[in-house]
């Protein structure tokens, strides 16, 4: 159970660097290579991309036009649409942050960019090439810069999320709920600054006795089996059970 709203918040900023960088590097590597990018124009797209300009069409136009469609219009739309693509995968990092391989923010951030990037690939969005040298310029800076947008993307969630691990002194009498989800036993990602609602379900022959929180967290009553936590940095809850007999 992570944090929605921190992923989005993660991936806005990473989403911006990552698909600014990717547009930024295909659009020099089509002008350093102009030459093969206006040929391979000419001969992928014939009927509209024509050596000299068609004066007696509405559609046909040089292929310069076409160059220029390319690097200042289709390279920036498709960065605008991939870029709310990575919000959703942003999001969905954030929700199942706890449950993607990896022990560091960073590494479970590769996780979710070689996802984000795979998709890219299979939708056709991850850049334009026109020659065999250019294709292996931008290939390899598409593979690296997805790595940094993994370990950026990752770092930027650990900031906006705080980690809180839940303990019960008797897993058997005492379980912990977080929001309508068990969390005994368990840690998990929340955004910081949050308020949660945690109850203790106790079992018939124990008694509840208090939370005992460590670290930055903010109880609204340590003695009450139903309260609320606000999260305000990393700790741990722990929950305190007596039998009654």
């Amino acid at each position: 159970m992570g944090s929605f709203l921190a992923g989005i918040k993660a991936g806005t900023l990473a989403g911006v660097l990552y698909f600014g960088g990717l547009a930024i590097v295909n659009v020099a590597v089509l002008y350093a290579f102009q030459q093969d990018t206006l040929n391979g124009l000419q001969q992928t797209f014939a009927q509209y991309c024509t050596a000299t300009s068609v004066t007696n069409s509405s559609i046909a136009g040089s292929v310069q036009d076409c160059f220029d469609s390319v690097t200042s219009v289709l390279i920036p739309v498709i960065a605008f649409l991939g870029f709310f693509l990575s919000l959703l995968y942003a999001g969905i990092f954030g929700i199942y942050y706890e449950k993607f391989p990896g022990k560091s923010p960073r590494a479970k951030g590769v996780t979710i960019a070689f996802i984000l990037g795979l998709n890219l690939v299979l939708f056709g969005l991850s850049g334009y090439s026109f020659s065999y040298t250019a294709g292996v310029i931008v290939e390899l800076f598409f593979i690296a810069w997805t790595a940094v947008y993994g370990v950026f993307i990752g770092g930027r969630y650990k900031k906006y999320t705080r980690l809180v691990t839940f303990e019960s002194l008797d897993d058997k009498s005492l379980r912990i709920m977080v929001d309508g989800r068990d969390m005994t036993g368990k840690s998990s990602t929340f955004a910081a600054t949050s308020t949660h609602k945690m109850r203790a379900e106790v079992a018939d022959d124990a008694s509840f006795k208090e939370w005992e929180p460590t670290g930055d967290l903010a109880l609204e009553d340590n003695r009450s089996f139903e309260t609320s936590v606000e999260i305000n940095g990393d700790g741990t809850i722990r929950g305190i059970v007596s039998k009654k007999y």
